[in-house]
């Protein structure tokens, strides 16, 4: 049974497991705490919990351990982003997005309604959409989307196979002891808190070729083309290089949580500024630019 998206959201599943609780009801209280009893009830009244028929749940639905159920994730009080994607491109199979700092690529967090994926079903109506890839929330710039499920892997393989060529822009202090262009490569490895990376002795799993664009005083302006694709790699990459990136809150050291608030005036000056590769679906070249700019003083 395929249930449906809802305002751009696609269904939550969760598996009901052998217990003690009454209702469903029950149930979701105590299995996601975070989310209060009355919100749980305004969902099974508003039919925004459904069974795997598809079939909207009573209020006082029984408890039946070994099924599943679906459920529409809402926030109350969603923080509101002060810029909206906009879309580079569209054909039968691939759409290109052009997103602004602080918009997650799918719903998480603070952030459903205000996140890439689900504004552009919202737009489209396309529920099939999918991201093919994806850049940090933080990051500005370019992300890929799939319209058909049968197109999925020959996009996917593109990032697998490293066929794919990703250009950045970054801004970072200028040091005019280091030479250009170089490529840094180092072994990355999940750090603390969970969210960072940091680099460990061993054999490389990541590299990134890096190139001096122009400077203004103490200030540069990078290029940073990653050859693979790890969490973080530009950030932690460059604070090896003693560059790290302007605005941002996680390197060299947490400067914010990430459940706090945030400053949105501040963004982090890094941008997924180009992406070129040939379609494996059409066979067509394709290069796409972001129409965003990081704050750089240009000439």
């Amino acid at each position: 049974m395929h249930i449906p998206t809802r305002h751009g959201v696609g269904p939550t599943c969760v598996f009901l497991p052998a217990g003690p609780w009454p209702t469903v009801l029950d149930f979701l209280v105590e299995r996601m705490p975070n989310i209060s009893r009355e919100t749980w009830a305004a969902r099974l009244r508003s039919q925004s919990v459904l069974n795997a028929e598809g079939q909207p749940l009573l209020l006082t639905q029984p408890y039946t351990p070994h099924t599943r159920l679906f459920y529409y994730r809402h926030i109350e009080d969603e923080p509101q982003l002060p810029e909206q994607s906009s879309i580079v491109f569209e054909d039968d199979h691939l759409l290109v997005a052009d997103k602004p700092h602080f918009m997650p690529v799918t719903p998480g967090g603070r952030y459903v309604q205000q996140s890439l994926l689900v504004q552009l079903k919202n737009l489209t109506g396309l529920d099939d959409l999918v991201p093919l890839h994806r850049i940090d929330r933080e990051t500005a710039g370019l992300v890929l989307m799939g319209k058909r499920p049968a197109d999925r892997d020959a996009y996917h393989a593109l990032f697998r196979q490293q066929h794919i060529h990703k250009i950045y822009h970054a801004v970072a202090p200028f040091r005019a002891e280091l030479t250009w262009p170089r490529t840094h490569s180092s072994r990355l490895v999940a750090g603390e808190p969970f969210y960072r990376m940091q680099e460990v002795p061993g054999d490389a799993n990541s590299e990134t070729r890096i190139s001096l664009l122009r400077t203004d005083g103490s200030r540069a302006l990078y290029q940073l083309e990653p050859v693979s694709g790890k969490r973080h790699q530009l950030r932690v990459h460059m604070l090896a290089l003693g560059l790290p990136l302007e605005g941002d809150l996680f390197y060299p050291e947490v400067l914010r949580r990430r459940d706090a608030p945030e400053d949105v005036s501040q963004a982090l000056q890094l941008l997924a500024q180009r992406i070129g590769f040939t379609d494996p679906v059409t066979g067509a070249e394709r290069v796409f630019e972001s129409q965003r700019n990081l704050r750089f003083q240009t000439d």
